[in-house]
C-alpha cells in the first residue's frame, strides 16, 4: 500500500483528515498536497504577544502556500489551526522532537534563553529573528532583526520608535507590513451569558496581570466610569480572570456594573466578543479585542504607544507626563490614575 508521507495532510500516527472525511487512501487521493517548505515559528509568550504575531501567517501562507508550518508556544489556544499544521505546546517532549527535525526556515521571535537555546540547536537551512551568541546572550540573526533588538536594549531608542510590533516582525522577515490583521479563531462552544440583547455592552477589563502593576487604573475610577456608562444607557460589564475576581466583585457591589465571574480562556474570548467596546490597559484582553475587531479604549503609560497596531479600532489615552514609556513595574506616582473617568467616557462616546 502506497503512503505519501510528504503530504501536508499526513500525520504519521493517526488517520489524516481526507481519509476520515472521505475514506480515501493515498494512491487514489485527490486531496494530496506536497509539502515544499517546512517552517518553524518559535513564539512562546506572552499571551498577547502570541496573538499579535499571528498577522505574519497571512504573509507566510502567500509566500509559501504549500508549506508545513509548525509553531511552538506557551499558548497553543491562540494559534489558528487553519494556518498552522503543527501547534506545539512548550514541553520536553516537543522540544526533543523538534531537535531531531530539519526545517527550511526557522523564525525565532523570542529573546528568552529557552527559545534561544532551541533556535540554536534545531537544524534549519535559514534562521531569522534571534539567536544566542557564544555566551548565550540574545543577538540578531541578521541585520533585519537588529532594529527590533536595539529597541529592547536602550530605553531612549525604544521611546523614539514609531513602528508597530506587527511592522517590526514583518521587517525581521524582510517583508513589508500591509495592515495584515490579527487571526483569532473563536472556540467552538459558545456559552450562554445572561446579558442584555438591546443595550450596548462596554467591557471594563480592570486588571493588568502581575508583572506591570503600574498599569492599574484604580478601583474608584472603574466605579465612576461604570456609573457614568449606566447613566448614558450602556451596560458596563466587568472583565477579568481569577486574579481580578475580588476586585470585580467589589466594583459590582458599589456600582451598576455587571460581573458574571471568572471564566476559562475559551469562554472569556466569547464574553469579550459580546462587547461593543472594551476599555483596558495594555493586556492580553486588549489583543483579544483587537483580534475580534472590537472598538476599544486603551489606557497606556509605561509602553511606547506606537508599538500597538490598533487598525483604526480605537483610541490610546495616556497621562500628561514627561516619563511615558518608562517600562517601570513600580512607581511612587500612580500616573495612570490621573486619566479621568470623564475622559474615558468621552472617548467611548466618540467611538460609538
Amino acid at each position: 500500500m502506497k503512503v505519501k508521507t510528504a503530504c501536508r495532510h499526513f500525520k504519521g500516527d493517526i488517520p489524516c483528515q481526507p481519509h476520515k472525511e472521505y475514506g480515501v487512501h493515498c494512491s487514489e487521493c485527490a486531496y494530496y498536497e506536497k509539502i515544499d517548505h517546512s517552517i518553524l515559528i518559535i513564539k512562546l509568550g506572552a499571551a498577547g504577544d502570541v496573538i499579535r504575531t499571528t498577522p505574519i501567517l497571512h504573509k507566510i501562507s502567500k509566500e509559501f502556500p504549500k508549506a508545513e508550518i509548525t509553531w511552538l508556544t506557551d499558548y497553543p489556544e491562540f494559534v489558528p489551526k487553519r494556518y498552522v499544521q503543527n501547534i506545539l505546546a512548550w514541553n520536553l517532549q516537543n522540544v526533543i522532537w523538534l531537535q531531531n527535525r530539519e526545517f527550511d526556515l526557522l523564525l525565532n521571535l523570542d529573546k528568552d534563553k529557552p527559545a534561544l537555546g532551541l533556535a540554536e540547536s534545531v537544524q534549519a537551512e535559514q534562521k531569522i529573528g534571534y539567536l544566542p551568541n557564544n555566551t548565550g546572550k540574545c543577538v540578531p540573526a541578521d541585520e533585519n532583526a537588529k532594529y527590533k533588538w536595539l529597541t529592547g536594549l536602550f530605553d531612549d531608542v525604544n521611546r523614539e520608535n514609531t513602528k508597530s510590533y506587527p511592522q517590526e516582525i514583518f521587517e525581521i522577515c524582510d517583508w513589508k507590513f500591509n495592515q495584515e490583521k490579527y487571526i483569532l479563531e473563536l472556540p467552538t462552544y459558545e456559552p450562554v451569558f445572561e446579558l442584555s440583547q438591546t443595550k450596548k455592552i462596554i467591557g471594563l477589563n480592570t486588571g493588568c496581570g502581575t508583572r506591570w502593576q503600574t498599569r492599574l487604573w484604580g478601583e474608584e475610577n472603574w466605579q465612576k466610569l461604570a456609573d457614568s456608562l449606566a447613566a448614558e444607557g450602556f451596560l458596563p460589564l466587568l472583565l477579568g480572570g481569577k486574579q481580578e475576581d475580588e476586585l470585580n466583585r467589589r466594583i459590582a457591589a458599589a456600582s451598576p456594573a455587571v460581573y458574571l465571574g471568572a471564566f476559562s480562556l475559551a469562554n472569556f474570548i466569547h464574553l469579550v466578543n459580546r462587547c461593543s467596546l472594551v476599555v483596558t490597559s495594555v493586556t492580553m484582553t486588549m489583543h483579544i479585542a483587537i483580534a475580534l475587531e472590537k472598538r476599544l479604549v486603551v489606557l497606556n503609560n509605561i509602553f511606547n504607544k506606537n508599538e500597538f497596531e490598533m487598525y483604526g479600532l480605537g483610541k490610546i489615552l495616556e497621562p500628561d507626563k514627561p516619563c511615558l514609556g518608562c517600562y517601570r513595574n513600580s512607581c511612587p506616582e500612580p500616573c495612570l490614575k490621573t486619566i479621568s473617568p470623564q475622559t474615558v467616557l468621552q472617548a467611548i462616546e466618540e467611538l460609538l
